[in-house]
């Protein structure tokens, strides 16, 4: 499986009482060893920070859109082209 880039988003602050970070919901070790990580791992734990952050938010997972396994149907309901 191919590497991906990573799931930071530039906000980058660690909440100190739950230990992850407020941008992309990694801790310390996960941020660390990103770039080291083969392609599998780091699409295993996408899926982990994925629950990580609806747990967190109350916002539900989305769909995987650099494994085209999601919905082609943009915010505004219409069909994306791109």
């Amino acid at each position: 499986m191919e590497k991906i880039p990573s799931p930071c988003i530039s906000i980058c602050q660690m909440d100190p009482v739950k230990e992850v970070c407020i941008g992309c919901y990694r801790t310390r070790k996960e941020i660390a060893q990103w770039p080291t990580m083969n392609g599998e791992a780091q699409h295993q734990l996408l899926g982990e920070l994925k629950q990580r952050r609806a747990e967190q938010t109350g916002i539900s997972a989305r769909k995987n859109a650099r494994t085209n396994t999601g919905s082609n149907i943009g915010q505004n309901g219409k069909q994306c082209t791109s």
